[in-house]
């Protein structure tokens, strides 16, 4: 059912400038396809001083007052020696923050060994905020999951299925109940610390199909209210044609759960037959899970008063 994991290799570093609108004072000679993977970024102080002992040149190097004032200290030719020893590691690019002015000698290195220079007017702590609140984001782990996803009482219900079982009935029916939809037939999910996060792939986004009817854009014909850009991934709903031949858990003491992205998310199964309500049966199951995450388990209430009163207690 899940697909093989998928590792970015990393954000461009156009897209970065552009997303962070920084300003380019220089383009490297990688600008188009230097890529930063790694979400950390690194305050060349020690660089900058020689001691290159555990640097890692993969990550973006940012330059702070702090780096600055010691620059500041040197005489020309040790500040041209000192970019020199840095540039000459295959770094991304660096980063002059909190518009500090750029010492000539950082630019003349910059040219002479065709690195990236950008300029940001953030202070440093703001600037690295963001650069790691965006890559962690751009790099988290992604997969693709065939099903739908959508928001129902603020939990994000992902429901699976086998092809014509009823998946995209049961969404617009919940749609119509006032729950958002956030992705039909495809859900791109990605794991950002210890939460999934789903979305529909961009081409299909708001779209859904109803066989008999063909595809609708939900946000045209229901409204804004009626779709969701993303949500956390809580619940996975997977709907099965009823089997006679199959034990299905009667009183929900058995707490299965599907492992998505390293993640345990619970899971219940749902036969689908003739007269059976979906979409009453998703919310009651959503509701349950709520409860459940609040200490609240009815089955396991019921079963230990059973338990009780065969006691005679």
């Amino acid at each position: 059912m899940i697909q093989q994991d998928e590792m970015k290799g990393g954000v461009k570093i156009g897209e970065l400038v552009e997303h962070l609108h920084m300003a380019v004072v220089n383009k490297g000679a990688d600008f188009d396809k230097a890529l930063v993977g790694i979400r950390d970024v690194n305050r060349p102080g020690l660089q900058l001083v020689g001691f290159f002992d555990y640097f890692d040149p993969r990550r973006l190097q940012v330059i702070g007052m702090a780096e600055t004032k010691m620059l500041e200290s040197m005489d020309p030719e040790q500040r041209l020696n000192s970019f020199s020893r840095l540039f000459t590691y295959d770094i991304p690019a660096l980063v002059v923050s909190r518009d500090l002015d750029i010492y000539p000698e950082c630019l003349a290195m910059a040219r002479k060994h065709q690195r990236t220079l950008l300029h940001t007017a953030d202070t440093t702590v703001v600037f690295t905020t963001k650069v790691i609140e965006y890559l962690s984001q751009a790099l988290a782990p992604t997969i693709t999951r065939h099903g739908g996803l959508l928001d129902i009482y603020g939990e994000g219900v992902l429901i699976t299925g086998d092809s014509g079982v009823g998946k995209s009935e049961t969404a617009i029916e919940l749609i119509k109940r006032g729950h958002r939809l956030v992705a039909d037939d495809a859900v791109d999910i990605r794991r950002v610390a210890d939460q999934l996060y789903g979305k529909a792939p961009e081409l299909i986004r708001h779209y859904i199909e109803l066989r008999g009817i063909g595809v609708i854009n939900v946000q045209q014909l229901l409204g804004m209210s009626a779709v969701k850009s993303e949500s956390q991934v809580d619940l996975v709903v997977h709907l099965e044609r009823w089997r006679e031949d199959k034990f299905y858990d009667r009183f929900g003491l058995d707490e299965e759960k599907v492992n998505i992205l390293g993640l345990e998310i619970p899971i219940i199964t749902v036969p689908v037959q003739p007269g059976r309500n979906l979409a009453t049966i998703v919310e009651v199951a959503v509701m349950n899970n709520r409860h459940k995450k609040y200490g609240f388990n009815a089955a396991q209430e019921l079963a230990d008063e059973l338990e009780r009163h065969a006691q005679g207690g």
